[in-house]
């Protein structure tokens, strides 16, 4: 359901929801959080739906701060959305015009659940400090999106100097998984130090950024960072040891190869995480994240600035090969359909239940007794 309220008041819309609750029975009770999303016009129904897919694993009011024209009269156009509209949340859209447009924070407040944390969030343009900013003050998470930056690095650099303790962004949580695999594959017999690593991805990936810098917080060692075309995010990661190297490469955004010395290449999948899936794991969580804290004020600048192209950290063998690996992942498919086939063809057939072989030989018997032969036939006439 939507109800749309235009040139209305905060108190109109409150009257509203608690009337839209009245009568489609949704409780505020169940709600574990209010969700703020500060987004322009253009960008605005691409958060809701995501916020709306996220708020399935996080039952949550989620208010989207819409900021429209500045210029001209002040007013407040509304929309409720509830039910099969906004997921499990309730959703209202605020688009703000004229003054109001600085003043998202004291329209906001009467709409915040009583008692429950507030996460404000920025799919593309953020303040310069989230925390002094009048909506970002309000809440104990501020999620940004550097990848949305028009330059994703100095985005970062920037959320460097003026992290505070609550701050985090959806760059860090797509390299979720590749962090992940990387540790299980160090946790693993030989337990050897590493002694210098190479992250490849594309030269407008956040992420790459973030995972280089998490290596090199982390073990402590040399970490280059070789770009690839713009667009094509996460590709590798080498990690040297004294035993030899552990790749793992993504060539095409889904599918992954992770190769150890003395293991077989594992295909494994890692796909591209969509914004719903990481907007949903950083709700898991409202408490600072240390992790992040060390990689985006410490982990940055040990990261190496020799700059070189994903081409030139292959060839001098600082970084695996992607059509290597794109060979490796295309041989390992054809074995394990090999493999399926001969298990198919040497499969025995199923042993018949033994009713079921009594039940043909009396079913047999039966029609061997009702059946017309030529000699019966004879028989009859003459009698």
């Amino acid at each position: 359901m939507i109800v749309d309220l235009p040139s209305t008041s905060t108190v109109a819309i409150s009257k509203k929801l608690v009337a839209l609750r009245q009568d489609t029975g949704a409780m505020a009770l169940g709600r574990v959080l209010t969700l703020l999303i500060v987004v322009d016009e253009k960008d605005a129904e691409g958060a809701i739906e995501a916020a709306n897919d996220a708020s399935r694993q996080h039952p949550c009011r989620i208010i989207a701060v819409v900021i429209g024209n500045k210029r001209g009269q002040s007013r407040i156009d509304a929309q409720i959305r509830v039910g099969g509209d906004a997921g499990a949340s309730e959703v209202v859209v605020l688009r703000l015009y004229g003054a109001l447009t600085e003043h998202g924070r004291s329209v906001v407040i009467p709409l915040l659940l009583p008692d429950s944390p507030v996460v404000a969030w920025w799919p593309t343009d953020a303040p310069a400090h989230l925390a002094d900013d009048p909506i970002g003050s309000m809440a104990q998470r501020r999620i940004t999106d550097a990848a949305e930056a028009k330059s994703p690095r100095a985005a970062l650099k920037a959320r460097a100097g003026t992290y505070t303790r609550g701050d985090t962004d959806l760059a860090w949580t797509r390299v979720t998984l590749w962090r992940g695999l990387l540790a299980a594959a160090l946790d693993q017999p030989p337990f050897e130090t590493v002694t210098e690593a190479t992250v490849t991805g594309g030269s407008d990936s956040p992420s790459t950024d973030l995972l280089a810098a998490w290596l090199a917080q982390t073990l402590r060692c040399p970490v280059r960072r070789a770009r690839s075309r713009t667009g094509t995010g996460m590709v590798s990661v080498r990690l040297e040891r004294r035993s030899g190297a552990i790749d793992l490469v993504r060539p095409d955004g889904s599918i992954a190869t992770l190769s150890q010395p003395g293991q077989p290449v594992r295909r494994i999948s890692l796909a591209r995480r969509a914004t719903a899936e990481c907007l949903a794991d950083e709700l898991r969580r409202l408490d600072p994240d240390e992790i992040y804290e060390e990689t985006i004020r410490k982990g940055l600048a040990r990261v190496g600035t020799k700059s070189m192209t994903a081409s030139e950290a292959v060839r001098e063998g600082e970084a695996p090969s992607v059509k290597d690996a794109e060979r490796e992942a295309r041989k390992i498919t054809r074995e394990h359909a090999k493999a399926s086939s001969a298990a198919m063809a040497q499969a025995p057939e199923p042993p018949s239940a033994p009713h079921t072989s009594k039940v043909k030989k009396a079913a047999a018997r039966k029609l061997a007794k009702t059946t017309t032969t030529p000699a019966k036939a004879a028989k009859a006439a003459k009698a």
